[in-house]
């Protein structure tokens, strides 16, 4: 791509710019590690002795941290502009070159203009893959299944038969999309497999972490709405659902049937059990515990194992932590007391 200059991305923001125009950038870096033709940003006082040090010429930043010696793109959110800088000045290399001659395709399936496949992938009968869709390096794409545009495959996922995604979806390798899900019948001491008949719908722009793995429907729609965002790592079992815009960090475990709202924040290791409702702008904590069938209500923050709100969770660990000191003191008022 051809260097483009402070001004175009001013342009391309819709930023006011106050230094040179003329000033080319390649790339996007930290302050540390920017070279002249990096772009940076601060958006806060306490890192502009950074800035002063970087040899980057051009920063994003806020109108409250003008300085002198930078060319500077001025906006409201700093972080968010630097986001959508970094895309446009770095788009991600492309994960295949033209179709590979050693990518399996099943006559029967269809793929539109521009659509890449990478070396040993396979793509099994009846599959639809939309333009510019990419399908990186041993991917396996299972019978039926729908890809709409634009969609990025990174090498080594598996998309089981019949799976629904929208455009715009980026799938991180080792992730395994549609497999069944854990569900048994257990009767005289066997355990009898439940159907595990139903589909996986993901709808546009989601964004799925490494080795993520999502189960199918047992008879209904394992769905994921827009925008949602899966970190590494995380699993989601059948029928849960999960609305637009929602984030799930890394070693979250979702249980079956689980509804999980719109604008929802799950942070790390967070164990959602089978039957629970998260509503809509709700916080769980990093490792929270919430067990089976439990509502945590719209715009509630909980922590801990049984989850609670935060702050009376905050409450009882403190207590927790000074039972070593009170035992003690029990332990004394006891040899202090006479035996009845």
């Amino acid at each position: 791509m051809a260097n483009r200059t402070a001004g175009d991305l001013a342009d391309f923001l819709g930023c006011p710019l106050q230094g040179d125009r003329a000033v080319t950038l390649k790339g996007v870096a930290s302050p540390e590690a920017a070279q002249a033709d990096d772009l940076v940003y601060v958006d806060s006082r306490r890192h502009l002795e950074r800035l002063v040090r970087s040899n980057a010429r051009c920063v994003i930043t806020s109108s409250d941290l003008a300085m002198s010696g930078k060319t500077m793109i001025v906006a409201a959110q700093p972080k968010l502009a630097f986001a959508r800088a970094a895309a446009w000045l770095a788009p991600p290399f492309p994960i295949a070159s033209g179709v590979h001659p050693t990518a399996v395709i099943a006559e029967s399936a269809h793929l539109d203009r521009g659509t890449l496949v990478g070396p040993f992938a396979v793509i099994e009968e009846e599959v639809e893959i939309g333009e510019e869709t990419q399908i990186g390096a041993f991917c396996f794409v299972g019978r039926g299944t729908r890809l709409g545009r634009a969609c990025r495959l990174y090498p080594r996922v598996t998309l089981y038969a019949g799976v629904r995604m929208g455009s715009n979806v980026i799938v991180h390798s080792g992730a395994v999309l549609g497999c069944d899900g854990f569900g048994y019948v257990t009767d005289q001491g066997k355990h009898w497999k439940f159907p595990q008949a139903g589909t996986l719908e993901i709808a546009d722009d989601v964004e799925i972490g490494a080795n993520a793995t999502i189960a199918r429907g047992s008879l209904g729609i394992t769905r994921l709405a827009t925008q949602v965002k899966l970190d590494n790592l995380v699993h989601l079992a059948h029928n849960v659902q999960v609305g637009e815009r929602t984030l799930v960090a890394a070693q979250t475990g979702i249980a079956g049937s689980s509804l999980i709202g719109s604008d929802v924040i799950i942070g790390g290791q967070v164990g959602i059990a089978d039957h629970c409702q998260l509503e809509a702008g709700c916080i769980a904590g990093a490792q929270a515990g919430i067990p089976s069938g439990k509502i945590i209500r719209r715009g509630q923050t909980v922590w801990g194992t049984p989850a609670r709100p935060v702050q009376r969770f905050k409450e009882q660990y403190g207590w927790f932590t000074r039972l070593p000191g009170l035992a003690e003191r029990v332990r004394k008022l006891e040899e202090q007391t006479p035996e009845h």
